[in-house]
């Protein structure tokens, strides 16, 4: 029995047949481990990049027109006129038809935009003309007084003033013309 525990003994201490597993120690983390922990680095790359190059906000049509910048229309207008200019500022009530025969700035109860200063321009383009128009109209009939000229060419041209139009009555109260 003795030599029996002394072959188990010996068959047990034989270098080879029980081993410990090899450890090997990495200090770098994997690929797929850097992806799992957030290392992007070409992401991080291109997001650096647009960083350091700034580019526009766009802007809804409703944050321009607050901005008072009138978008850019879909389909572009060549045939539109002064005059259709004029009668869509009249349509929105930002300029109005005054009792006196010239166009009025009402920009406070402008609808839908704002007033430009190319709008503006056109108001006061407008307006000059038709103070020309009753100066040639005054040397065409010298003896008419200018207010009696001017009357009659205004109610003749409120009767073209497109329907829906902002204009002032009599009593200076401003609204929309009815058609």
């Amino acid at each position: 029995m003795k030599r029996r525990g002394l072959l188990l003994l010996a068959a047990l201490a034989l270098p080879g047949c029980i081993r410990a597993p090899e450890i090997v120690m990495v200090d770098r983390a994997t690929a797929l481990e850097e992806q799992a922990s957030g290392s992007f680095e070409d992401v991080e790359r291109r997001l650096a990049r647009a960083g350091m190059s700034p580019t526009p906000v766009p802007l809804t049509p409703n944050q321009l027109e607050e901005l008072g910048i009138q978008p850019t229309p879909l389909v572009e207008n060549l045939g539109r006129t002064q005059a259709d200019r004029v009668d869509e500022l009249l349509r929105r009530h930002c300029v109005g038809e005054g009792r006196d025969g010239l166009l009025v700035d009402t920009r406070s109860r402008c609808q839908s935009g704002r007033l430009s200063a190319d709008d503006a321009a056109l108001v006061d383009r407008v307006n000059r003309a038709r103070r020309q128009l009753w100066q040639w109209m005054r040397t065409v009939r010298p003896g008419v007084p200018e207010e009696s000229l001017r009357r009659s060419w205004q109610q003749v041209h409120a009767q073209g003033v497109i329907c829906g139009g902002w204009v002032e009555s009599e009593d200076g109260t401003w609204g929309e013309k009815k058609c």
